[in-house]
């Protein structure tokens, strides 16, 4: 193992430190770099000369229950987890190996430290001592390596965390390599990978990365509930209701988190509307999220809104598995057809900022700046009509809620003033997320991820279980193994200049914007400030007493 020792700063984050300094790079792109490398949060704010937010002023309470409205999605196994609302529940109970935080820092929590060589091809994991499962059972290195061959699996249908491991996976048997893990002692493990890969930590922030207790055989989550997290599954109801529970032994952290009693989902569907009724009833004291016109109807009930700006957005796919959409000439027509300033406007009332159709943000620390591309209903019409599909109807499909579906709304009305014949079906969300990934012409909600890379990796790369889009180009996959193997953002840039490229001039999607996102709550909530990714942390939450 050459990773640099813990007493000194990875060498690329000592560089970078001097970039940022000297105005090079973003504060946030050297928190997301430095962090991922190993290096604390607290020394990477030291490096460039700042300190962290100051901790919390007021003292928790203990106590107290919570009811929080969002979709219930049916659960799966973790690794299989396709929506973020699965994983903010699962989360009472199943803890991650690190955090994602909104200043861009990768924090532990299963892991108390790691250390990555200067190539980013070996990395060491130092598990938290003390950790113990809900049954009892000690937490270490043999647990993480149980969790880590089931991540590589790449022969379970819809395992994305495959994607995320591939530079642990031995190509031809598309399991974890032999000689990918040594377990050092107890609580410490180092990896070996085939190739760079400068993006594994920040992989494992990721919601499908729940570390499981090895004996969890598949299937239902609630059969025997075993994880390391401070909250316990009451019951679950898809599309109804759910409760987690404190529980009051074993947990690692004890004392510091975990003050309610208990908190409570309901799933009020995709209508606002009904959200709204639900909180002026006072039947909820929490939002996942508020949109359009109800941010302000939320903030009129006296409820604290919490907003943020996120990488996460609506891709407006094509399936290029069909035939309609296989033809380039036609995915051109319709993306040149819609002006992305209009869709923001009218999908997110201005709330954001306008997206490239690449799938990668500004705020991600790898994003490449391109020219800013323009709408071009003429050669539009002229596209369609080269295409043979001049009198073809195309039907865009969205769920049927306020955003999403005003989004799509403005997309066929864009369409339909090139020429093109549009029409809209809406469906309902549980309809929709048992198979998002079949529809011709379909929107679906992406979150956040830290990185650029991770984004194209997960949703474009070839045969990966998360594209949906059915887009396979052998150039674009190997632009995304070099993007990998280069350990800085910076300098992954040129790369990514040319995916984003690719991306664009492949008419993959309309990516209309990038979504500042807002939730509103009750006075008294304290620790529930908005996640750019929208996860939920039980642990941070609690109830301020004489607080109406």
């Amino acid at each position: 193992m050459t990773a640099a020792p813990p007493s000194l700063p990875h060498p690329v984050a000592r560089i970078a430190a001097l970039d940022c300094r000297a105005g090079l790079l973003s504060r946030r792109e050297f928190l997301t770099r430095a962090s991922a490398l190993g290096v604390s949060a607290a020394a990477a704010y030291g490096l460039i000369g700042l300190a962290p937010a100051p901790a919390r002023a007021e003292t928790p309470q203990t106590g107290g229950a919570l009811r929080v409205q969002m979709e219930l999605k049916p659960l799966r196994d973790p690794r299989l987890a396709d929506w973020t609302q699965i994983a903010n529940f699962t989360r009472g109970w199943l803890e991650y190996l690190v955090r994602y935080n909104p200043d861009g820092t990768i924090t532990g929590q299963l892991l108390l430290d790691w250390q990555v060589s200067a190539d980013a091809r070996q990395y060491r994991l130092i598990l938290r001592p003390g950790v113990r499962w809900s049954n009892g059972d000690d937490f270490g290195a043999a647990d993480l390596v149980w969790n880590l061959t089931r991540w590589c699996d790449s022969s379970e249908p819809g395992n994305s965390m495959a994607v995320r491991m591939a530079a642990l996976i031995d190509p031809a048997t598309g399991q974890l390599a032999a000689d990918a893990v040594a377990v050092v002692d107890a609580l410490t493990l180092d990896l070996t990978l085939r190739q760079p890969d400068a993006t594994l930590i920040a992989s494992c922030t990721d919601y499908p990365a729940a570390i499981l207790h090895p004996g969890y055989a598949g299937g239902d989550l609630l059969a025997d509930p075993v994880g390391t997290g401070p909250y316990f599954p009451e019951h679950y109801s898809p599309g109804a209701q759910a409760a987690l529970v404190r529980r009051d032994e074993h947990w690692w952290n004890r004392g510091k988190g975990a003050w309610l009693d208990r908190i409570d989902y309901a799933d009020y569907g995709t209508n606002p509307a009904a959200t709204l009724a639900a909180a002026r009833a006072g039947a909820i004291d929490m939002s996942y999220q508020s949109s359009g016109d109800f941010i302000t109807a939320f903030d009129d009930l006296g409820w604290t809104r919490s907003e943020v700006q996120s990488a996460a957005t609506l891709a407006v796919r094509f399936n290029q598995r069909s035939e309609e959409f296989a033809d380039l000439k036609v995915r051109r027509a319709l993306t040149l057809a819609v002006d992305n300033q209009v869709v923001l406007e009218l999908g997110q009332d201005g709330r954001g900022m306008v997206g490239q159709n690449d799938h990668v943000c500004p705020l991600h620390p790898d994003h490449a700046e391109l020219p800013p591309r323009a709408a071009d209903r003429r050669l539009a019409r002229a596209l369609m009509i080269a295409a043979g599909r001049r009198d073809q109807e195309f039907e865009l499909v969205s769920i049927d809620d306020d955003w999403q579906a005003a989004t799509c709304d403005a997309i066929a009305a864009q369409c339909r003033d090139a020429g093109i014949k549009v029409r809209r079906r809406r469906v309902a969300a549980q309809t929709f997320a048992s198979d998002w990934k079949s529809h011709g012409w379909s929107a679906t909600e992406w979150g956040m991820r830290p990185l650029g890379i991770q984004c194209l990796a997960l949703a474009y790369r070839s045969g990966s279980a998360w594209n949906e889009s059915g887009f396979a180009n052998a150039e674009f996959d190997a632009l995304i193994d070099h993007a990998l193997s280069i350990p800085t953002a910076t300098d992954r840039r040129a790369v990514m200049a040319q995916l984003q490229t690719i991306m664009q001039a492949e008419a993959v999607l309309i990516q209309p914007y990038w979504r500042h996102l807002c939730s509103h709550h009750v006075p008294a909530l304290r620790g529930a400030a908005l996640h750019p990714t929208q996860e939920h942390h039980h642990a941070d939450w609690w109830l301020a007493s004489g607080q109406e």
